[in-house]
């Protein structure tokens, strides 16, 4: 299965579980965890790293992803996993 498969490149989201997911939001979550697991990162961009991520979370789980990958780093685990 390729991309456009699941989301021609005219359309910029699917519907899952009644919620929105937008194109963009897997890469999103992870340029927001870099920015959590960056040790030179300001604690504003970290809160807003983190806050961007809780947005994503209902959606990313409602694709199933976290069915299938597991985050390594523990306080991003936990972050997944309080989204439950």
């Amino acid at each position: 299965m390729r991309p456009e498969d699941l989301l021609p490149d005219h359309q910029d989201h699917v519907h899952r579980d009644g919620i929105i997911v937008r194109k963009g939001s897997v890469g999103a979550f992870l340029a927001n965890a870099r920015v959590l697991q960056d040790p030179a990162a300001s604690a504003g961009a970290r809160a807003r790293a983190a806050s961007d991520l809780r947005a994503l979370l209902p959606g990313l789980h409602a694709l199933g992803l976290f069915e299938i990958l597991v985050p390594r780093d523990p306080a991003l685990r936990d972050l997944v996993d309080a989204d439950r």
